[in-house]
């Protein structure tokens, strides 16, 4: 007997891009189902093909730090057009400098900096920067981590225990790759630790000519895993005694954690970090920095020293526009303080529903940054969350959401986040959604 196929209003839409696009998407990590196809975002709306409008939670992998198509924004973008601004692919110009200025202004690491394109394009320079600085090639990354898709990052996210095997430590997993076409020489070069194990990382430093390691401050991949007090100062107090360089990967953590990136929070200074996502409020960019005699190998007078860093639409007005008007606004104290307040109004109302519903959860945040865990342990590393997290249940939950116009990624996992445009009655009508499904799942 043959199944009917199930049509949506984005069936023939979905169906056409199978037919130009390879994968059906031009990002294969935006494939999900349902396969909603968007067309407009607003503050903290987006919008389907249809119309129907839906409160947002997933932010596109969380640049729209202050929502989408935010005013302040676009207008400092049209100015740029307006002025007739364009790179002109030679020497500087006072936007590139004025951002480069605020971004030192605002991270205390950072004492140099230099603009991509993208997240990847920035960690995989950071790479090859430690890479030539300490004239070593093997690098450390975090199991859960996302630093990116270029050859020495692009392992799975989320991999089964089968997979990685039980937890051990000290000890490193195995390479599991998300990408064929990766030579098996780069894989030997990467050795993956759990979040949190710096027992593990030592291992690693004292066996391996370690240039790096590599890591989100708080893993925000696999939801929100924040590291136990201690955690962060120690890998830098360990890649310092073994002559290697700590990278923070802030591309998530960012400005979502404070405008001084989690970092800041944290009160640590890695070697080196990267920037992206909430750097431009949803425009594309990327940022690397950190101490000045490592940055300045991007120059350095010797050519054997000389760390290539090109690219032909890096800084773009309009994208420098954009960052430098986020920064700008994100400098007032209120900013911040309404994102907080409006935040905790949302983990205040789930913490109630789910107690009142006697769901086993953990609550997971990092500032408005968040992922409900559907198990009684707070999760430490991938291993508590592939062992005691209810996948199925999470994904049910979901998809009920999106059925009533609260977008979250329908992925398990995957983080939540707030902008500065939800208000507290979009914060009523998300708890109110909930409370539905809770009932009805």
């Amino acid at each position: 007997m043959m199944i009917k196929e199930k049509l949506t209003p984005f069936t023939e839409i979905n169906r056409e891009a199978g037919h130009y696009i390879a994968g059906g998407v031009v990002s294969i990590n935006r494939k999900v189902s349902p396969q909603i196809v968007f067309i407009k975002g607003k503050g903290s709306k987006i919008y389907d093909v249809t119309g129907k409008e839906y409160i947002d939670y997933h932010a596109g992998f969380a640049p729209y730090l202050l929502g989408h198509n935010f005013k302040k924004i676009n207008d400092a973008v049209l100015e740029v057009i307006k002025s007739e601004w364009s790179l002109m692919g030679s020497g500087t110009n006072p936007l590139e400098i004025k951002l480069a200025r605020l971004l030192c202004e605002s991270i205390p690491s950072l004492e140099l900096v230099q603009i991509t394109n993208t997240g990847s394009e920035a960690t995989a320079h950071a790479i090859r920067l430690a890479r030539a600085w300490t004239k070593r090639d093997d690098i450390i990354l975090t199991l859960g981590g996302y630093n990116g898709w270029h050859n020495e990052v692009a392992r799975h996210v989320m991999p089964d225990l089968e997979e990685i095997g039980s937890r051990v430590s000290a000890g490193e997993y195995p390479f599991i790759a998300s990408s064929s076409g990766i030579p098996e020489s780069t894989k030997e070069k990467v050795h993956i630790v759990n979040f949190n194990d710096l027992e593990s990382v030592e291992y690693v430093l004292k066996n391996y000519p370690v240039a790096c390691l590599l890591t989100e401050p708080v893993l925000q991949n696999i939801g929100i895993v924040s590291p136990k007090p201690g955690y962060l100062q120690g890998l830098i107090d360990l890649c310092e005694k073994y002559g290697a360089l700590c990278i923070f990967d802030e591309v998530k953590t960012g400005f979502r954690s404070a405008l001084g990136g989690y970092q800041a929070v944290a009160g640590v200074k890695p070697h080196l970090s990267v920037f992206g996502k909430a750097v431009a409020n949803g425009y594309p960019i990327g940022v690397i920095g950190g101490k000045k005699e490592i940055m300045d190998l991007f120059d350095s007078p010797d050519p054997a020293k000389r760390v290539l860093i090109a690219g032909t639409y890096t800084a773009h007005p309009i994208n420098t526009a954009a960052s430098i008007a986020t920064i700008e606004f994100l400098k007032n104290p209120k900013a911040y303080a309404w994102i907080d307040k409006i935040s905790n109004r949302l983990y205040k109302g789930l913490t109630n529903l789910f107690n009142e519903f006697g769901i086993s959860f953990n609550l997971s945040t990092n500032a408005s940054s968040f992922c409900v865990y559907f198990c009684e342990k707070t999760p430490d590393d991938l291993h508590d969350i592939l062992e005691n997290h209810d996948f199925k249940f999470d994904s049910i939950y979901r998809k009920a959401l999106i059925e009533r116009g609260i977008y979250h990624f329908p992925i398990p996992c995957k983080q939540g986040s707030i902008s500065y445009a939800h208000s507290e009655e979009d914060i009523d009508i998300t708890l109110a959604a909930t409370r539905e499904v809770l009932k009805s799942i």
